[in-house]
């Protein structure tokens, strides 16, 4: 029980909670108080990952819900600016569908690459990628430019924020797929090792 109910465990499940806050208040138009939930579920991010390494909180439960609660946020937020209709009329909104769809077949092609390894050779030791958490970062800073957008109806830098979204999801996927195989290749080299030490 003390491993689940940690602060860095309550504060994952704070920002799943958000999920639908921010969710039903970007569908019915109040901009404002989405970018404000949004700000405050980002903001959780980063301390629960902190607190998890500053008291030593870390967890099973905590490595898996936590990036779930991350895809999970991202998905609804690029699914909900992308529908029509949820802002007052502001140029380069909402966000064009191929970008959404950059982001959200980055996670299905990680998610079904992990799954099928798993599945076939038994692999776990799936790790983040830098070039993952760079895109997830640039990600949750364009949802809020986006929102910022929506608010002020400045939205001349959006067409960049797309393209560097869009850039780093299949850059990073790409790159998930080769550090997994270079894993998979150092995990196999050193059970060679090990079996050659044996009596």
């Amino acid at each position: 029980m003390n491993t689940i109910l940690t602060v860095p465990n309550l504060l994952t499940f704070l920002r799943m909670a958000l999920i639908p806050v921010f969710a039903s208040l970007l569908f019915y138009g109040n901009s404002i108080w989405a970018l404000l939930v949004f700000v405050i579920a980002g903001v959780s991010d980063g301390i629960d990952g902190y607190l998890a390494r500053r008291f030593k909180q870390e967890s099973e439960l905590g490595t898996i819900i936590d990036p779930i609660a991350d895809k999970l946020l991202m998905t609804v937020a690029f699914v909900v600016l992308s529908l029509p209709h949820v802002f007052e009329p502001v140029r380069h909104l909402p966000i064009p569908f191929w970008v959404t769809a950059a982001v959200i077949g980055r996670d299905v092609l990680i998610v079904t690459v992990a799954g099928a390894i798993h599945i076939m050779t038994g692999f776990k030791g799936f790790r983040p990628s830098w070039l993952g958490k760079l895109s997830t970062f640039v990600q949750v800073i364009a949802v809020s430019l986006i929102l910022l957008a929506a608010v002020t109806g400045t939205s001349f830098y959006l067409p960049t924020v797309y393209f560097l979204v869009v850039l780093l999801a299949v850059a990073s996927g790409i790159h998930y797929i080769f550090q997994v195989a270079r894993l998979m290749k150092e995990e196999e080299s050193n059970m060679d090792t090990d079996a050659g030490r044996e009596p």
